[in-house]
């Protein structure tokens, strides 16, 4: 069996990679855009390709080229603020890179099992008494980036109803873990704290709104679900993939305070507030886990225990990088 992984040098392609080549024998060719795959071919179950999928050609070659069983579509411009910058080439992206991969599949008349990857932000906002949310839940995007996923959510249920393509929408809420961007939640923070233990800024922890709820998953719990629905999912329906607790943002900082080895303080930086911030989201995972058997196992305590040991091994590095440097100038 194949399966094409889009996306798969990002954070969840990674994790997706390793946990594949742990639990399956499955064959794995993974695309990569804009920067080629530092190994193309890192073990002999794996090809890594660059791929720019808002390329059709380039797009239904790749497919020909190893057509796959599985797809699991993760490649996507997903960071909100970035979205507002700049809300075109996040539309694009995501959605025309998705609508050639569709195209490919049916001029090449293959049908593989694919994973569409929304968001729980498709939901927006929601009153008190609709959470957590279940899959019937209306949509209503309140940003650029939850406005692509709608759309790609939809038009793949418009491909299985029309064409038959075996596609399963998926929409996860927050996940996060080891290898995530500083640009989001969990790894802006601990990056931070990170560098105050290093000496490397002022014991000051700056943050934006403190007060939104979210629905916070790890990462490898998250990749663990997507091959459940590979291998169970039911074409056509759609998923949401959630720990079913929300957790305030401020919850982690004060955890991640209590690990630090510094007094820190908080500083409120006004440019890290969204023009729209939901005040509490959190899903229901009950239909995933009915069809699939999945449940989230690892617990909050451990992510951030992650990803802060992470960052501390990350400034050790750069800190022995840089002694290392200076004794050979000395």
């Amino acid at each position: 069996m194949r399966v094409l992984i889009t996306g798969a040098t990002g954070f969840v392609g990674t994790h997706l990679r390793r946990h594949l080549l742990s639990s399956t024998d499955w064959d794995i060719v993974g695309t990569a855009f804009p920067d080629p795959p530092a190994d193309p071919t890192p073990t002999l179950r794996e090809e890594l390709v660059l791929l720019d999928l808002r390329d059709a050609e380039a797009t239904q070659a790749a497919l020909a080229e190893s057509p796959p069983d599985y797809v699991v579509h993760l490649a996507a411009q997903a960071h909100v603020p970035t979205a507002y910058k700049d809300p075109w080439a996040t539309l694009q992206n995501n959605i025309l890179g998705q609508l050639n991969l569709f195209e490919g599949c049916l001029a090449l008349d293959i049908k593989p099992r694919i994973i569409v990857i929304g968001s729980g932000e498709e939901y927006g906002r929601a009153a008190e008494a609709d959470l957590p949310l279940l899959e019937d839940h209306p949509l209503r995007p309140e940003n650029p980036y939850s406005v692509s996923k709608v759309t790609q959510d939809v038009m793949g249920y418009q491909y299985f109803i029309s064409y038959g393509l075996p596609v399963i929408r998926v929409r996860p809420f927050n996940h996060v873990g080891p290898g995530q961007s500083p640009r989001f939640v969990l790894p802006a923070f601990a990056s931070q704290v990170a560098e105050i233990e290093a000496g490397r800024r002022e014991p000051a922890l700056r943050v934006g709104n403190l007060a939104p709820q979210r629905d916070f998953t790890d990462v490898r719990d998250v990749v663990r679900a997507y091959r459940l629905l590979l291998l169970h999912g039911n074409a056509g329906e759609v998923y949401n993939v959630a720990s079913g607790r929300p957790r305030a943002i401020q919850s982690i900082v004060d955890e991640l305070r209590a690990r630090s080895r510094i007094e820190i303080k908080i500083e409120v930086d006004p440019e890290r507030y969204r023009p729209a911030d939901i005040p509490v989201i959190y899903g229901s995972a009950d239909k995933l886990t009915l069809d699939t058997g999945w449940t989230a196992e690892i617990p909050m305590s451990q992510t951030i225990d992650d990803v802060l040991a992470e960052w501390r091994a990350a400034m050790n590095t750069e800190a022995g990088s840089s002694q290392r440097t200076l004794t050979a100038h000395t």
